[in-house]
C-alpha cells in the first residue's frame, strides 16, 4: 500500500506590525496550515488574510488555539481545568471558523499550540475536553495531536477523527513526548538529522528518543515549523523525499 503523509505548519504567529515566518510562500509547499487565533500570537487581519490565501491554494485550514499567554507565546504551563481547556479551544477555533465561513471555506482541523498541546498530550482529562470542543465545532473536524499520546485515547472516546502528529525538528523523550524546549538538545538544528528522523518515522513508524531508545509512532501529519530561518529550504528538500 502506498503511504501518504500530510505536511502541516503553524502560521499567523506574528502580531500587529511584527512578522514571524514567510507564511504566504510556505503555503505553496504544505498541505495544512494551523492558524494562530490571537491568544499566543496572531490578530484578526492576519487570520483573515491567511484564510483567504489558504483557500486560494487549496490548503487545509486549521485553528491553532493556545493558553491565554500572549507575552509567553503560549509556551508557559498554566494550571487549568478541563472546562478551561474546552472553553479556550471552542472560543479561539470558533473565531477562526467565522473567518473561514465568511470566505466560503471549511474548518478542517484543530491543533492545540505550545503548552496547551504538551499538557494535554500527558493529561487524558485535558485531551478529552479538547476533543469534546472539536466535536462541538462541527462534524468531521480533525484533531491534530501528538502521536502515541493521550490525544489518541481521547479521540477514540469522544469519536473525533485524529491525525497523529510527528515533528521533524524536535527530539523525543523515552515516553514518546517532546523534549521541553528549555531543556538542552530539545531541538534538531541540522537539516540532515531532521530529514533522517522524518524518514524513519514515516518508513518505520518509530523515532529514536534522547536516551537512544526506540519509540513507536504513527505518522499521519508532519509539523514543519514555519518560524525557523531555514523552514522554506527544509520543506523544499523534505517534500520530494516524501
Amino acid at each position: 500500500m502506498k503511504r501518504t503523509i500530510d505536511l502541516n505548519s503553524d502560521m499567523g504567529e506574528g502580531f500587529g506590525v511584527w512578522e514571524m515566518g514567510d507564511d504566504f510562500t510556505l503555503l505553496d509547499y504544505i498541505d495544512s496550515t494551523n492558524i494562530a487565533c490571537g491568544w499566543h500570537a496572531g490578530d484578526p487581519e492576519r487570520m483573515k488574510n491567511l484564510v483567504a490565501a489558504a483557500i486560494e491554494k487549496n490548503v487545509y485550514i486549521g485553528a491553532h488555539p493556545s493558553l491565554p499567554d500572549l507575552l509567553g507565546f503560549g509556551r508557559r504551563e498554566m494550571a487549568i481545568t478541563p472546562n478551561d481547556a474546552y472553553n479556550y479551544v471552542l472560543y479561539q477555533a470558533g473565531a477562526l471558523q467565522a473567518f473561514i465561513h465568511a470566505q466560503g471555506g471549511k474548518l478542517h482541523h484543530v491543533k492545540p499550540h505550545g503548552a496547551l498541546y504538551n499538557q494535554a498530550a500527558k493529561d487524558i482529562n485535558s485531551a478529552r475536553a479538547i476533543a469534546h470542543a472539536i466535536k462541538d465545532l462541527g462534524d468531521g473536524i480533525i484533531l491534530y495531536g501528538l502521536a502515541s499520546s493521550c490525544f489518541v485515547e481521547a479521540a477514540q472516546e469522544v469519536s473525533v477523527p485524529l491525525w497523529q502528529e510527528v515533528f521533524a525538528d524536535r527530539r523525543y523523550t523515552p515516553e514518546g513526548y517532546l523534549v521541553p524546549r528549555k531543556q538542552a538538545n530539545a531541538l534538531i538544528e541540522t537539516e540532515d538529522e531532521a530529514i533522517k528522523q522524518v524518514l524513519r518515522m514515516v518508513n518505520k513508524s518509530e523515532v529514536v528518543a534522547l536516551d537512544g531508545s526506540v519509540v513507536k509512532v504513527q505518522a499521519d501529519t508532519l509539523c514543519i515549523h514555519g518560524d525557523g530561518p531555514s523552514a522554506l529550504d527544509f520543506v523544499r528538500k523534505i517534500r520530494p523525499l516524501l
